[in-house]
């Protein structure tokens, strides 16, 4: 396949398979990675980069040349090859997300794939290799979530998931919000939302949380990578829910944008409470 060329939907049904199992591999090696003898580094924006995060990174990229030959790949670890913008259809993938919580010990980190077709991510594939958890979605088909063993060998039956409806005044906003980054806009924008009860959470979780309705909004109202935000994306929009900027619009991916910057997003279980008063009272 040519630079260029556009996966329809059912080209990424085809692909869900074979994806999920290579995320879930990628997954398995983060895991045999000795965390306190593995190398790391820092890259020049700060953030840790780690022995687990090369070794991802390079399976996941040639198993998609593989699996789809020809589709360009964008991902976190190699970001000196991008060739923006992109047209058509490319994949966007964060190798090891939440490398800090990976680094200091804990679970709650994940592998994430997406398929981005004309700007807008069409496909999300996000493991949690330490929880045991996948969740996978397309767009216009809906939203799974598997449980997997830990050696990336045995999967259980998909069960299908969905987005809650806004709790209105029956209940106060479950918030995911991250455990090792915050900010006062965020801040600001949750405090509208009186009694919001928060979860806190590593890597994009978040998003999965969201999309399986056990949380309602995950609002992340400063910049952060679209690789962070791609696979996310996909998978609450397949289950019902809906992201947009922090103004209430689309998100796009793949442009020539700088540093892959996506400046604010919110996750939206129920797409009826993303109304712009709402939206834009983190502003005030």
């Amino acid at each position: 396949m040519a630079e260029g060329v556009t996966l329809a939907g059912e080209d990424a049904l085809s692909l869900m398979e074979p994806l999920t199992k290579l995320a879930a591999q990628a997954g398995a090696a983060i895991l045999a990675v000795n965390r306190s003898t593995m190398g790391r580094d820092r890259k020049i924006d700060g953030s840790v980069v780690s022995d687990a995060d090369i070794l991802a990174d390079s399976m996941i990229v040639e198993g998609l040349a593989r699996l789809a030959p020809g589709i360009p790949v964008l991902s976190e670890e190699r970001t000196d090859l991008a060739a923006r913008p992109y047209r058509g259809s490319f994949f966007l993938i964060d190798p090891l997300d939440g490398t800090r919580e990976f680094v200091n010990g804990t679970d709650e980190f994940t592998v994430n794939i997406a398929l981005v077709t004309r700007g807008t991510p069409a496909l999300g594939i996000i493991v949690a290799p330490a929880l045991g958890l996948v969740w996978r979605g397309i767009v216009g088909r809906g939203t799974e979530r598997l449980l997997a063993s830990k050696d990336a060998t045995v999967y259980g039956a998909p069960q299908p998931v969905r987005t809650r409806p806004h709790p209105g005044l029956a209940a106060p906003w479950i918030v995911t919000v991250s455990r090792s980054h915050g900010d006062a806009r965020t801040e600001a924008f949750i405090a509208q939302r009186p009694g919001a009860v928060r979860q806190v959470l590593g890597s994009a979780i978040k998003f999965c949380r969201v999309a399986e309705g056990g949380a309602d909004i995950y609002p992340r109202l400063a910049p952060t990578s679209e690789w962070d935000v791609a696979a996310g994306h996909a998978i609450v929009t397949a289950a019902g829910g809906l992201v947009t900027d922090g103004h209430g619009q689309p998100l796009t991916f793949g442009e020539d944008r700088e540093d892959f910057l996506v400046q604010d997003f919110i996750a939206w279980g129920d797409p009826q409470a993303a109304s712009r008063d709402d939206i834009l009272a983190g502003d005030q």
